[in-house]
């Protein structure tokens, strides 16, 4: 075995990223590593590059045991990494970044047509004809990528670690760098492979490990491993504690559309999106990691642009040049991570929750503090938030309350569709069913709701129907009547009819 990661765990300020994880990976072996967001891979593999410190475990590198101290030690064992970000000098030339920190010399100075013929020669063997002389700022993204593969590949490293490789890359390149891991594979070079496209997944590895909450759950050969069971072993189920959420729900199909996407896309990420939001209704949007959930948010909302299709917005088509456009006809946006584009932590319970409606609390240039407390307070009430004043500062609340704040800073705005993005990640059980239970009498006074979530269990309690995304295109829509466990997972799991 080239690779064995045993019991390895790893906790950040109290709270467990890993929890006893494995990893192994054979010479010449390409391996599937796939979770959702959280679920710890990318912990696993800092660990064995050396970018963190495990708590506990062992990890053996071609036989040995090794506890790497950096990533630049890692890579001289033979351990290469390819992020997800690209990581190139963009004002250097495309040959110098390929064998950047390794240039090759003659009689001590630098031989630059070494350096140019040897990165004309690698990236030849990638299909990709371009000038290496120049920057690779003046490539695309794809390019880009490809660039950065080929100086791992220059590396003769014998563990070849991709994260996402194919998210830049287009159908042909895809092929082209499929072909080159193939060669890399006869050759002895090991992969893991960690990307969210099922067809990849089953098109390229030998095998794939399944990681959810820090913890290996699942591990097995691609071909004895069906969609179904792997998506099942990615998403794992908390059904019972969002019993109280489930309910029969009435036609909605009569209520008038309040939000409705036609053939929408802009990138790679959104090619075709198909869905509609009612009066008085939670609609669910679904689908892996990298379905491309929550890019179609940040178009409805006016922060990415719309590139072909159309958004109608109560009957009238709309296109949002930026998020002020999308809030003043009515619509909010609760993002995905809440501390890192929701929450202000050092700013109070007040000051976060007005910051929608901060030019409506305004009079002569000031902040109208009567006016904004009876408002602040009445959300206090009505959501139940549970803190020691409005002025204590949002960051010591607990995760659910922090949630309930944002919900608040958007119900200010009296808006008439709430988009909300993974609304219950990162907090407990009780706080969660709480949650869904605001959203859902919210949507019985009225409000239309788009509910992006990645667990099926939320979907299932509180969705009146469910739209499901793969690759950025809707592959299912099911009803009320429709929406089973087992119809969720067959449409992730790109089985649909």
């Amino acid at each position: 075995m080239l690779l064995s990661m045993q019991g390895v765990s790893k906790s950040f300020s109290g709270v467990a990223a890993l929890r006893s994880a494995s990893l192994e990976i054979a010479e010449g072996e390409i391996m599937a590593l796939v979770g959702q967001n959280g679920a710890g891979k990318s912990t696993l593999i800092k660990i064995l590059t050396g970018a963190y410190h495990r708590d506990d475990g062992t990890v053996r590198f071609s036989g040995e045991e090794v506890s790497f101290v950096s990533p630049a030690q890692s890579q001289a064992a033979g351990i290469a990494t390819i992020y997800q970000e690209i990581n190139l000098a963009p004002q250097r030339s495309v040959a110098e970044n390929i064998y950047l920190s390794r240039e090759p010399r003659r009689y001590g100075f630098l031989d630059r047509r070494a350096m140019r013929e040897g990165a004309q020669r690698v990236l030849t063997n990638f299909k990709l004809d371009i000038d290496v002389e120049l920057p690779v700022s003046s490539f695309s993204a794809a390019t880009r990528q490809m660039v950065s593969i080929a100086r791992a590949v220059t590396q003769n490293a014998r563990l070849l670690i991709m994260d996402e490789p194919t998210s830049s890359l287009d159908e042909r390149e895809v092929s082209v760098l499929f072909e080159t891991i193939r060669t890399l594979q006869n050759n002895g070079v090991a992969v893991c492979f960690i990307g969210h496209r099922l067809d990849e997944l089953y098109a390229i590895c030998d095998r794939v490990t399944i990681m959810r909450d820090g913890q290996t759950v699942a591990v097995s050969a691609m071909r004895d491993m069906p969609k179904v069971e792997l998506v099942r072993n990615m998403l794992g189920r908390e059904l019972a504690a969002f019993a109280a959420i489930s309910r029969d729900v009435p036609d909605y199909l009569e209520k008038p559309i309040r939000l409705d996407l036609t053939n929408v896309g802009s990138g790679v990420r959104v090619r075709d999106v198909n869905l509609s939001v009612r009066k008085g209704e939670i609609s669910g949007l679904a689908g892996l990691l990298g379905s491309g959930r929550t890019e179609t948010a940040r178009i409805i909302f006016g922060v990415d642009k719309l590139e072909h299709g159309s958004v109608r917005f109560e009957g009238s088509e709309r296109q949002y040049s930026e998020p002020a456009d999308a809030i003043a006809d009515g619509i909010g946006l609760v993002s995905e991570d809440r501390k890192i584009d929701g929450i202000i932590p050092d700013m109070s319970i007040r000051e976060n929750m007005t910051l929608a409606i901060l030019p409506k609390l305004k009079r002569a240039g000031i902040v109208d503090r009567s006016k904004q407390n009876v408002i602040v307070e009445r959300f206090i009430t009505s959501l139940g938030i549970k803190c020691a004043s409005a002025d204590q500062p949002i960051k010591e609340l607990s995760g659910g309350n922090q949630q309930k704040v944002l919900l608040a800073r958007w119900l200010c705005t009296d808006p008439r569709v709430l988009i909300v993005d993974e609304p219950t990640r990162g907090i407990d059980i009780g706080a969660k069913s709480e949650i869904l239970k605001l959203l859902r009498g919210l949507a019985d006074e009225g409000l239309s709701v788009l509910m992006i979530s990645s667990e099926l269990e939320e979907l299932l309690a509180a969705a009146d129907h469910v739209t499901v995304l793969s690759d950025g295109v809707s592959v299912a829509h099911l009803s009320r009547a429709e929406l089973t466990e087992a119809t969720l997972l067959a449409a992730m799991a790109h089985q649909v009819n």
